[in-house]
Formats: structure tokens, C-alpha cells, sequence
């Protein structure tokens, strides 16, 4: 049972304990899954598997929507013009394993969600051994109830690559953490080949006390990048395609540097005003997008007083690369790999008083079912 006493006691979470967390959390979405028709129309642009497939089998098409239907392409056949933005590190991982089944369209959607879900489970158990290094039972915990409430977290049960991605950072600081960097480096060229984003693992790994020459085998951390840039070169004419194509994904975004403050002016004067307030999901969409820019740039700050350093370096450099756009369209997505952030959520619910954490709990719980169940029936969310 997940009750308080078991949240907030002194007794250690075994795998199984995450196990049982973790089943609780993917039975919330089904439940959502399964009441949302009720509510939201379905709008089927971008869901998975074609609008046959979905009517067919909605509870796991539902999956697949939005970017999941274009790593899915690539997974099957390569890639095609304006799909570089998207890395191969998970399409590829999810086609080296389907050729060894079959070439249905189904099973490769099947293999996704299933390393999907492992890799998540994965990155739980490895999220509450990295916090214990630092911290105490509880703000281990209370971390992993944050990032499994955190309205967008239902990305880390789609065909996305949030899942593999975090498993694979928080994995490789752990190694780091332990001293293990021929590990540490290896997962990190993974991470890279899997989002841009991986590559900040290099400087955030680098800082630590430990000698240099120690640290030499890390220098494998952007191999990934590098091995995507010369496909893309040989392919495209392009080593920077998936910079140079990303207005193709929304009109706030830009292929030029635009900073922070930019960006927090265009929503302040810009985009909020002109917002069509009679149309309740772009409303959600827009507000949590913005709220979630506030809300992590303080965080990241905060990191810098509160964690290590090497933990400020990480969240700093993995949340301002994706706002260099010019938008935070997906931003509510993209910092679910910021760990760090959510070890800050749960220093904070360890010690606050009870009434406030049921607060923050039951809010994140209330919008993540909002979201997901727009998600789940076809509407943009992140």
C-alpha cells in the first residue's frame, strides 16, 4: 500500500519497494487511459499507428502519438527529409532488436514501449541509489514521487526517448559517483547518440576532485554526437541538420541563439496575450510550458547552493540548450531529465509540513492527468 507511513519511514526501499512504486504509477495512467474518452474528443492528426490502428487498440496506440509516430518511422525505415532532428540512439536500439523478430509495425511498436518502460524502472532504482549517496532515506523517496507525479512524466511510458535518456545519465553519474569511468563514459556516448543534450554530460562528469587522468576514458561522452554529425554530413551535405531544421517544428522555434530572457519576453508581451482563451488545451499547454520555464530556471539556480557541482553544471547546460530556440514549446518535457531538480522537489517534501505536501502531490497528480489524457487522445502537449 502506498501510505504515508511507508512513504516518510525509516525503512529502505528495496527493488521490489521501487517495483511496486512503479507499477502503481503506470496503473494511474491506464486508469487515465481508460476514462478520458468520456471527456476529450479524439483528435487524430498525430496518433499513433494511424487512425485504424488506434480505434483498433487506443490503450496501447495511445503510446504512440506525436514524436513517438516519427521514431517509430525511423526505427522501420531510416530516416527521411526533416525527420534529423530526432536522434538515433533509441530508433536504432528498437530496430537492431525487432529485425530479430519481425518486420511488423506492431512489434516494433511493442519493442519501443517495452524499453521504454524498462529503462524507466531502470532509472528509478538507479535515481534512488545516486540520491542516497548524498541524502538521507526520505529525500530519495520523496524524489522519486516527484518525478512520478510530475505532470509530463507519462512521456517515460511513451515511445519517446525521455525513459532511456535519464537511464542512462543518471546511470552515468552514478559510475562517475563510484569512480567507474570507462562505465561512465560509455553510457554517456550513448546518451549523446540519443539526445543533444547528452553531450553536457562531459564538462558536468569532468567536475569532480578526482585526477584528470583518471577521468581520461569520459572523453568517449560525445563520441555519439560526433558519429550522428558524420551521418548527417555524408547523407545531408549538413553535419548540423538537426539544428538547422528545427523551425520546421513550430513557428515561436528559431535555428538562430536566442537567450533566456528573450524567450520569457516573447511569452510576458507576446505570445500570452494573444492567446485564444476559449480553447482549453492550447491554454494548458501554454501556461505549463511557461509555468515550468519560471519554475526550473529558479531550480537551476538553486542547484548551484544546494548540490554539487557537477549537478548545477548538468541541469544548468541541459535546460538553456533546448530554450536557445526561442520557445519553450516541449520544455515541460525536457526537463524530466533534469534530476537534479527533482533531488531539490524532494529535499523540500521530506521536511515541509504534511498539508503542503498533500498540496503539491495531489496538484502534480491533477495535472498530470489532465495532460495525459489530452496526450492520450491526440492533443499537443509537450
Amino acid at each position: 500500500m502506498l501510505t504515508e507511513k511507508w512513504l516518510v519511514g525509516s525503512s529502505r526501499w528495496t527493488v521490489k519497494n521501487i517495483f511496486e512504486i512503479f507499477v502503481l504509477w503506470r496503473l494511474f495512467l491506464l486508469l487515465i487511459a481508460l476514462v478520458v474518452p468520456v471527456f476529450f474528443e479524439l483528435q487524430d492528426n498525430f496518433i499513433g499507428g494511424g487512425r485504424q490502428l488506434y480505434i483498433q487498440n487506443p490503450l496501447f496506440w495511445g503510446h504512440v502519438n506525436f514524436d513517438g509516430e516519427h521514431y517509430l518511422a525511423i526505427a522501420q525505415r531510416s530516416y527521411r527529409d526533416l525527420e534529423y532532428f530526432y536522434f538515433p540512439g533509441y530508433p536504432l536500439l528498437v530496430k537492431s532488436i525487432t529485425q530479430l523478430i519481425s518486420s511488423s509495425v506492431t512489434v516494433y511498436a511493442v519493442v519501443g514501449l517495452l524499453i521504454s518502460h524498462l529503462s524507466f524502472f531502470l532509472t528509478l532504482v538507479g535515481f534512488y541509489k545516486l540520491v542516497k549517496l548524498d541524502f538521507k532515506e526520505n529525500v530519495a523517496k520523496w524524489s522519486l514521487i516527484a518525478l512520478l507525479v510530475f505532470p509530463t512524466s507519462f512521456y517515460f511510458a511513451s515511445f519517446y526517448t525521455e525513459s532511456i535518456f535519464l537511464m542512462l545519465v543518471i546511470w552515468s553519474f552514478y559510475f562517475a559517483r563510484k569512480k567507474m569511468y570507462l562505465f561512465s563514459g560509455l553510457l554517456g556516448a550513448f546518451a549523446s547518440a540519443t539526445r543533444l543534450v547528452g553531450v553536457v554530460l562531459l564538462p558536468a562528469l569532468f567536475w569532480d576532485k578526482t585526477k584528470l587522468f583518471k577521468k581520461v576514458s569520459l572523453v568517449v561522452v560525445p563520441t555519439g554526437l560526433i558519429i550522428y554529425i558524420l551521418y548527417l554530413n555524408k547523407v545531408t551535405g549538413d553535419p548540423l541538420e538537426f539544428l538547422h531544421s528545427v523551425e520546421i517544428f513550430g513557428s515561436q522555434r528559431s535555428s538562430t541563439l536566442i537567450l533566456l530572457p528573450q524567450v520569457f519576453y516573447r511569452y510576458i508581451f507576446k505570445i500570452l496575450p494573444s492567446l485564444d482563451y476559449s480553447y482549453f488545451p492550447v491554454i494548458l499547454t501554454t501556461f505549463l510550458e511557461f509555468s515550468v520555464a519560471s519554475v526550473f530556471s529558479a531550480l537551476t539556480v538553486l542547484t548551484f547552493f544546494r548540490l554539487r557541482p557537477s549537478y548545477a553544471i548538468y541541469t544548468t547546460l541541459a535546460f538553456l540548450i533546448p530554450t536557445f530556440s526561442g520557445s519553450f514549446s516541449s520544455l515541460p518535457r525536457y526537463v524530466l531529465v533534469l534530476f537534479p531538480a527533482f533531488i531539490l522537489f524532494g529535499r523540500w517534501l521530506s521536511t515541509c509540513r504534511k498539508f503542503s505536501r498533500i498540496v503539491f502531490i495531489a496538484g502534480s497528480a491533477l495535472l498530470l492527468t489532465v495532460a495525459f489524457g489530452l496526450f492520450f487522445r491526440g492533443f499537443w502537449i509537450s
